[in-house]
């Protein structure tokens, strides 16, 4: 997908961006040109777009695209002839994140995030399936980005996995129009490529095995997810296993597991024990 294009909140001129970024602008008078959607790859590339372009054949086709502006390396200054305006500056994974966060609108901020991680793959897909439940059971909005299958509340969303720096400023723009108040993320490399959780802001992080797991500091390398510096790993606890215990899943170890992990990602986002308790017994869960 790699674009943030039809949901886009806003609507930038690449004089903002020349000042906010340090970009040189070829030419200088273009500077009001507004751009109205971001793309870093050429079959995405639609009128207004803004197109991150990292090799000089690329430009030629994102301007019959409909590119309005280009973005290219600054090593690239010199070498192209273009008829749209071109800015150059470095452009790494960082910028591209913050560039793609602040034209969607930072969805992220407006949304709780859970992010889980595990020792593999099933497991991760099992505890972010039970924490979606569970997450919809205390009455939340809720949105799943994963490779095992990624909905927005009551739709399923198409994407092409492993999802990159644009695809999830434009997955989570998504869930912010629908009214999505929290997302799950599968913090794997089946769903997400490296860095692109570039500018996203995650609240809650949780593993069911933490230490078996590399460390927040890590991951945060890996994915360039935003957090507060209090962001510790989310584990099971004595408390959640004994909430998950009194559940019908008690005789099921494996599921058991996933949902003692929702319940502690649940308590450490501010949930009163009280108010889990009583929406599990409310659906019937207790006994």
């Amino acid at each position: 997908m790699s674009v943030v294009s039809e949901s886009i909140a806003q609507r930038v001129t690449l004089g903002l961006l020349v000042e906010q970024y340090g970009f040189e602008l070829d030419p200088p008078f273009a500077s009001n040109v507004t751009v109205t959607s971001l793309s870093d790859a050429m079959d995405t590339v639609f009128p207004g777009s803004l197109f991150v372009c990292r090799k000089t054949a690329d430009l030629a086709y994102a301007e019959r695209a409909g590119a309005y502006a280009a973005l290219m390396p600054r090593s690239m200054k010199g070498q192209v002839h273009a008829d749209i305006p071109v800015m150059y500056g470095d452009c790494d994974d960082r910028v591209l994140g913050e560039l793609a966060s602040g034209l969607a609108g930072n969805p992220s901020n407006t949304m709780a995030l859970f992010a889980v991680t595990g020792v593999d793959d099933d497991t991760i897909e099992a505890d972010v399936s039970q924490l979606a439940e569970f997450l919809h059971m205390l009455g939340n909005p809720v949105a799943v980005i994963s490779a095992a299958g990624s909905t927005s509340m009551t739709h399923t969303m198409a994407l092409n996995y492993p999802l990159g720096i644009l695809d999830v400023e434009r997955t989570l723009s998504v869930c912010a129009e629908d009214g999505v108040a929290a997302v799950i993320v599968a913090l794997n490399g089946r769903t997400l490529a490296k860095h692109a959780l570039a500018s996203v802001n995650v609240d809650v992080l949780g593993a069911q095995h933490a230490q078996l797991m590399e460390d927040v500091d890590a991951l945060k390398e890996r994915y360039s997810f935003v957090a507060d510096q209090k962001l510790t790993m989310t584990t099971t606890t004595f408390e959640s296993d004994e909430i998950a215990a009194e559940s019908p899943a008690m005789n099921d170890r494996g599921r058991l597991g996933h949902l003692s992990l929702a319940v502690a990602m649940v308590l450490a986002a501010g949930v009163r024990k009280n108010n889990i308790r009583s929406a599990l017994r409310v659906a019937g869960n207790l006994k």
